[in-house]
């Protein structure tokens, strides 16, 4: 065979390339187990999250009275908690025992348990208590109930006090109410909604878990066409390490870019969620984190075997993945085992960093950790990615020359 220069071997790597990146693009809108992963279910899950949780909070939470005072200052104050936005009494009962019912069939989701000397101590000028039994299986009621309960006892406090101190002024009135004023400010999520920082976190997920899928189910049904099982097709082109994780890679780069802007972009505009990022920044920090993701699900699809594998393998990391970044659950409350494993993956970094930036309007210099881990993950799995298909490469070698070897046996050459 004819030697070839330096300057042929660059331009044939990178005809290589750019067929590989063409070869992968067509299977990617042909193949449509790849289309559902990559196109429809980014295009989908983003939408049926957001508008889950498109509410913020819960409101009208059913919840039933038990008033064993029935005073004109009980009925007073269970009115003010049902005129909440939070809570909706949808019935008094008798006794502890039929509310108890009433929540065993879903009726409702707390009970308001008021006592027979709650009007009676209040005249005495002795404290009193209302007693609050919330259904925590479903936390979001629990905060809707208590939230309700809290501001109402807190408001008819302040008019006991203002009542009994027998003021003159109404600036004494309000110094009698609030000693101390405060003032509850919200940062990062006004609404103190779930949404707001819930979605962010799994829209950076779907990014990770999709290519994961997509890929995996590529190289599955790479292999399922391949004659040896091999990873890498029998192909002239496909003979360099290079030319084909970059090529694969800028098919994916390219469809996820646009993938990238719907996910993180129009979303977020569509359903009000907060949008603080300098388009710059987070263009530049997208740009680590599709990188890293694309090179971690390369070289994780080398333990893909055939199309049904990667389902078995990778969707169930998921919830998981969304725990260990720190925002779903409190990162400081992570043990530092499964903090230091969490950095396997780019989706910790990247969910931790978008979310800084998208949320709380932090530049690339306040995010430098999270951007730096990006760019070292986008390099350590280039390079196992790399080395991955080098090992693919020399296996399909290695099949051709015994494929030739027992071809030229039986022919008795």
């Amino acid at each position: 065979m004819k030697q070839l220069t330096f300057k042929q071997r660059v331009v044939q790597g990178i005809y290589d390339m750019f067929y590989i990146w063409k070869q992968e693009f067509r299977t990617t809108f042909r193949d449509q187990g790849v289309l559902i992963f990559f196109i429809l279910v980014p295009l989908v899950y983003p939408l049926i999250y957001a508008f889950i949780y498109t509410n913020e909070t819960i409101r009208e939470v059913p919840a039933v009275a038990v008033d064993n005072s029935r005073s004109s200052l009980s009925r007073e104050y269970l009115r003010k908690v049902d005129a909440t936005p939070d809570v909706n009494i949808v019935t008094y009962c008798a006794d502890m025992e039929e509310a108890k019912l009433m929540m065993k069939d879903r009726k409702a989701y707390g009970v308001i348990y008021i006592p027979a000397d709650f009007s009676d101590n209040i005249a005495r000028g002795k404290q009193t208590q209302v007693s609050l039994y919330c259904d925590m299986s479903g936390l979001l009621y629990y905060k809707a109930l208590l939230l309700a309960n809290t501001n109402v006892s807190l408001a008819m406090n302040a008019d006991i006090k203002i009542a009994r101190a027998g003021n003159s002024t109404e600036r004494q009135d309000e110094i009698t109410a609030y000693p101390i004023e405060y003032e509850d400010v919200a940062l990062y999520n006004p609404t103190n909604g779930f949404a707001a920082f819930l979605i962010p976190v799994v829209l950076m997920l779907i990014i990770q878990q999709t290519l994961l899928l997509g890929i995996g189910l590529s190289a599955g049904t790479a292999r399922e066409h391949n004659q040896f099982r091999d990873l890498v097709p029998i192909n002239r082109h496909y003979n360099g390490t290079l030319r084909i994780v970059m090529g694969k890679g800028l098919s994916y780069f390219m469809v996820y870019s646009l993938v990238s802007v719907y996910i993180l972009c129009v979303v977020p505009w569509i359903f009000k969620l907060n949008r603080i990022a300098i388009p710059g920044e987070l263009a530049l920090f997208i740009l680590p984190y599709l990188a890293a993701c694309i090179f971690f699900s390369m070289t994780a699809s080398i333990a893909i075997r055939n199309r049904e594998t990667c389902m078995l393998l990778f969707v169930f990391t998921s919830v998981p993945l969304l725990f260990l970044s720190g925002i779903s659950w409190p990162a400081a409350a992570i043990p530092p085992f499964w903090k230091y494993f969490s950095y396997i993956f780019p989706s910790t970094f990247g969910i931790n960093g978008y979310v800084r930036i998208n949320s709380m309007g932090a530049t690339l210099n306040e995010v430098a950790f999270e951007y730096r881990a990006l760019w070292l993950q986008a390099g350590f799995y280039f390079i196992t990615a790399c080395l991955v298909y080098r090992r693919q490469i020399i296996l399909s070698r290695r099949h051709m020359i015994e494929a030739y070897k027992k071809m030229r046996q039986k022919r008795g050459l």
